[in-house]
């Protein structure tokens, strides 16, 4: 707050090019400093330096309690949360709104640094992340200068950017998770087939070690006809009992022929009654291959989540979930099913089992949370993404050439209320469900 001249307690000020030194009351009496001494907080630097021993510590904490996939998976959802904030950020940035803040987390301020008129920081409780872009409705009060910079006075296709990159990052981070799986890790061929093991027969027989098989090796052909599918071989060994069959395997890139001869079995475990565990190879594609597969299969995931999320809100999804909170039979049927739709919590306790199964299962998991998200945020409501969409397309529709319109959020408060609660509830008692109902972990 500004001080007026006279006010009681302001300093003196020297005249106009005067040299003479401003002397306090308390510096004339007592020869002394004038008054307390205001002591410098931390700076950022020493905030930067304590929060990367807080990090540190956790870090040491999780590779000693071995919960290495549990700290792989917060960090993966923190990378998520602050992608998607950057996806506002920057489309602000470039529709030169002023953004003030960029942030991790909520509470208590750990560290921050000030960069032009944002400041970039990190806070206390790391469930969330927030950018701060002046004016995004038209109840907030903003300084007058800075309202031509405020996001509710930019043009449609503006606002609509803004609103839409959070889960346009969505769509991105999936896809690169994808594309990367495909490329670096490779993904399950169906159509081709692999000893994944070995269960010797009842009779104690093993034919296919006797005939030079290996775990690993993919099966191309049996008595020359190519071999496609687990039940294609099957027929083929199925035909043959007690006759010699010609196999010919991919061994590491090279074409090894072998003999096996089936025994008959009654055992329905014996893949091929030759006593191997059937699997399929994991193969990596070429990067433009992988393009391709990446966007078909983020398509799959959309798809479905859609389709989930209809189920969830449907009659029939809702009146199940009550029937879930208010019968632990019906919980406990579900977990085992897993039919009911989760928190973030059982979200990523099931990422930290896809961690520990491998990295292929951890990215499957993490891209249907992604899309997840990213979908959620989409639903035409405030707070949400989407219900900044839907105001920017109301005013769009409302305003006329030199007469821009703005909606009166104020008239939906009553509404968002209502929808903050529901919101609420689902968060909680899905938590609740998660802790007392786990779902059951589908890599085993």
């Amino acid at each position: 707050m500004a001080r007026h001249a006279g006010s009681t307690g302001a300093p003196p000020v020297p005249r106009a090019g005067s040299t003479d030194p401003v002397v306090t009351p308390a510096r004339a009496a007592f020869g002394a400093s004038p008054g307390p001494v205001s002591v410098p907080g931390p700076t950022p630097r020493g905030e930067l330096a304590r929060l990367a021993m807080v990090v540190v510590a956790v870090v040491l904490a999780c590779v000693v309690t071995h919960t290495t996939a549990v700290l792989i998976v917060v960090v993966a959802l923190v990378a998520m949360i602050m992608l998607h904030e950057l996806g506002h950020f920057l489309t602000a940035k470039w529709s030169h709104m002023k953004v003030t803040e960029y942030f991790l987390g909520f509470g208590p301020r750990l560290w921050s640094v000030r960069r032009g008129e944002t400041e970039y920081g990190v806070k206390a409780i790391p469930a969330g992340g927030y950018v701060k872009i002046l004016g995004m409705t038209s109840a907030e009060e903003v300084d007058p200068a800075d309202e031509p910079r405020t996001y509710r006075q930019q043009p449609f296709h503006n606002r609509l950017l803004v609103a839409v990159a959070g889960s346009a990052m969505h769509g991105v981070m999936a896809f690169a998770l994808l594309w990367g799986m495909f490329t670096f890790i490779g993904s399950q061929r169906q159509n081709m087939v692999q000893i994944a093991g070995f269960s010797p027969l009842s009779s104690h027989v093993d034919p296919a070690r006797q005939a030079g098989l290996r775990a690993g090796d993919v099966v191309v052909e049996a008595d020359g006809a190519a071999v496609v599918s687990v039940t294609g071989l099957q027929r083929v060994l199925s035909h043959h009992t007690g006759a010699p069959v010609t196999l010919v395997v991919d061994r590491a890139g090279q074409r090894v022929t072998l003999v096996v001869t089936p025994h008959a079995t009654t055992d329905k475990a014996d893949s091929g009654r030759i006593g191997v565990v059937i699997g399929y190879p994991t193969v990596r594609s070429n990067p433009a291959v992988a393009f391709t597969q990446a966007g078909s299969e983020l398509g799959r995931f959309v798809t479905g989540t859609v389709t989930g999320l209809a189920h969830v809100f449907s009659p029939s999804g809702v009146s199940g979930y009550v029937h879930d909170l208010t019968n632990p039979n019906a919980a406990a049927q579900s977990s085992e099913n897993g039919t009911r739709g989760q928190s973030i919590y059982g979200a990523a306790r099931i990422a930290v089992q896809g961690a520990e199964a491998g990295p292929a299962q951890l990215i499957e998991v993490l891209v249907l949370i992604i899309v997840s998200v990213g979908l959620l945020n989409l639903l035409p409501m405030l707070p949400l993404d989407g219900g900044h969409v839907a105001i920017a397309v109301y005013e769009r529709i409302r305003s006329r050439r030199g007469r821009p319109y703005h909606a009166d959020v104020t008239k939906l408060t009553p509404v968002v209320a209502a929808f903050v609660l529901l919101l609420g509830f689902i968060v909680l008692s899905s938590f609740y469900l998660d802790i007392t109902h786990p779902v059951k972990n589908p890599f085993q």
